[in-house]
């Protein structure tokens, strides 16, 4: 505590004060010294005196409150601590006294609110604000947020930033163990997990199964459990085609270079797109090595200024000559921007637009993705298929190296997380003609239709897991309105007492129509695609047509094909789980 409180920071204890404290004494062996003031800040609020014994004692100025204070035998510790609860200290606020605080809800509307001022809350809050807005742990330190702090609550002891590390610490191994007793306490289904590719997930994944198996919650034995993240693949497919990127492409990065490296060639280059009539209020931008969507937002940023570039090459030779000396990392000499040049970077541009968009889509957190998973996948190998075939060898060879890596996760159908397919077929306006064709474009036509069969029978499978358990809840919720006889004395006007058992015969024995309402949903035709189509409300309506199959699609599209935002999905850095997630202010 001694780095929290002006007051503490300079108390020390018996050994450090002993020598200064000797000082105090006026009188020395034979000679007579001048009084020293005690240098820790606790004698302002302690006087020192003696006890009818000769003790040397501090009595508290506020409460009166006695302690030792012998400088060759006590130290500060215990005065420090005291002060810290003393009651009658100014600076101490009564935490069990509550005080009226006044909140602004609206313009017009306050609100009035009991409040206390807690030191441990205050600090826990602080400790969730460093981890929701992602800020440094030197912040608490910072001159501005002390003296905010100082100036609304002086009574707050602000942390250093190795205690505000410790605090953020102890609330992540509280929520691990809220996490933990969650899981162990409620034992729900665990319908899937999505993580990205780190081969620790794998293992982590498979250890939540075998947990999830021991408590009878295991959903189809957690055959479909992980779910890779779509948005974490695409980004490795993209960063390894960009390992090859033509000799245009580098030109042009030379040529934005070149002009941003001073204020003069920027103001020129402004002049050329006046001259040029460019009215883009956008400003040229270079591109990061570890993220691709720089590449593609830098090109799509300098073919707006093509015509600017060429009137500024003809204004500035210093232009070319940089793009003649200009040496690349990988030995290759950078030549003078031309026609053609701005042609490749225009392929280019589309190219990685297309893969731009599908990572914008896949991370979408307000609609739902995992409809959209096959269609992407098939999307993609469909691309990559007619790139690879391209005239443009630099499209081709980079579109091999990125279908090397797509065939790595999405070659293999069979090791396929069955949910890619199966959200599909949750999707009325598809269902199962839709994914067999698309797996037949994608694999080969034998090959796609015993990928069909097999998924029919997965999906299968899964709809008889889901019946037996709203098979269960019905019965469950009806033995209620059932007499001692097993018979249901207010229905005896509406059907007869055998048609009452055997509809009960029935449903114990899974032969009632809900055995066939996958049959049903899958034969009745599908519906017409449109822009607006709002799948959950579709199933919310059809609802009461097909329930086993709605308590299926609750759940199926509810997984989300990516772990991260779009934004953020190019980084190929590190980053920490977010806060907003972990700590959701209230």
């Amino acid at each position: 505590m001694a780095e929290k409180e002006g007051m503490v920071d300079e108390s020390k204890s018996s050994n450090d004060n002993a020598p200064n404290s000797s000082s105090v004494d006026s009188v020395d062996v034979g000679k007579k010294r001048k009084s020293v003031r005690p240098r820790s800040l606790i004698w302002e609020h302690f006087e020192k005196y003696e006890d009818s014994n000769g003790t040397r004692r501090a009595k508290c100025n506020y409460c009166g409150a006695s302690y030792a204070a012998d400088s060759s035998l006590n130290g500060t510790s215990s005065l420090g601590a005291h002060l810290k609860k003393c009651k009658k200290y100014p600076c101490n606020v009564e935490t069990k006294q509550a005080k009226i605080a006044f909140q602004n809800i609206s313009k017009d509307h306050i609100t009035i609110n009991a409040w206390r001022f807690d030191q441990e809350g205050c600090r826990k809050a602080l400790a969730k604000m460093i981890l929701v807005d992602e800020l440094p742990f030197s912040f608490v330190e910072m001159e501005g947020f002390r003296h905010f702090i100082n100036v609304i609550q002086p009574s707050f002891r602000i942390p250093s930033r190795r205690t505000i590390t410790k605090d953020c610490f102890e609330l992540f191994l509280e929520e691990k163990k809220n996490l933990k007793l969650f899981f162990k306490e409620t034992r729900l289904r665990v319908f899937t997990i999505t993580v990205d590719n780190a081969s620790s997930n794998d293992t982590t994944v498979k250890e939540m199964s075998n947990q999830l198996s021991k408590w009878g919650s295991n959903l189809m034995d957690g055959k479909h459990l992980h779910v890779r993240c779509v948005a974490h693949i695409i980004n490795l497919i993209v960063q390894d085609g960009l390992k090859e990127v033509g000799d245009s492409v580098r030109r042009v990065r030379q040529a934005i270079r070149y002009i941003r490296q001073s204020p003069a060639r920027i103001k020129k280059f402004k002049d050329c797109c006046e001259l040029e009539k460019i009215t883009s209020k956008k400003s040229l931008c270079l591109d990061v090595v570890t993220r691709w969507n720089s590449t593609y937002l830098m090109l799509k940023v300098a073919l707006e200024f093509e015509n600017a570039f060429v009137s500024y090459g003809i204004h500035d030779h210093g232009l070319l000559d940089h793009l003649l000396t200009h040496v690349c990392e990988d030995g290759k000499d950078v030549g003078a921007l031309t026609s053609g040049d701005w042609e490749n970077v225009r392929k280019m541009e589309k190219f990685l637009e297309a893969f731009y968009n599908l990572t914008l889509r896949v991370s979408g957190s307000s609609y739902v993705t995992s409809n959209i998973h096959f269609h992407e996948i098939g999307e993609l190998s469909c691309v990559l298929k007619l790139l690879v075939e391209s005239d443009d060898n630099v499209l081709a060879t980079m579109a091999k190296r990125m279908k090397f890596k797509f065939d790595k996760y999405w070659g293999a159908p069979e090791k396929m997380n069955k949910m890619i397919f199966i959200a599909c077929v949750l999707d009325p306006r598809f269902k199962f003609d839709y994914v067999g064709f698309g797996l037949s474009k994608m694999y080969g036509q034998e090959k796609g239709e015993q990928l069909r069969v097999e998924i029919k029978l997965y999906m299968t499978s899964l709809f008889e897991g889901y019946r037996k358990v709203t098979s269960k809840m019905s019965q469950g919720s009806s033995t209620s309105k059932v007499e001692p006889s097993g018979i249901n004395i207010g229905n005896i006007h509406k059907r007869t007492l055998i048609q009452q058992e055997y509809l009960r015969h029935k449903a114990e024995s899974g032969n009632m129509d809900a055995k066939t309402e996958l049959d049903r949903y899958l034969d009745e035709d599908v519906d017409v695609a449109n822009e607006h189509f709002d799948i959950l409300l579709w199933w919310k309506v059809n609802s009461s047509k097909f329930p086993t199959l709605a308590e299926m699609a609750r759940d199926v599209l509810a997984i989300p094909i990516s772990t991260v935002a779009s934004e953020s999905a190019f980084s190929t850095g590190g980053r920490i789980g977010s806060g907003k997630n972990l700590f959701p202010l209230k």
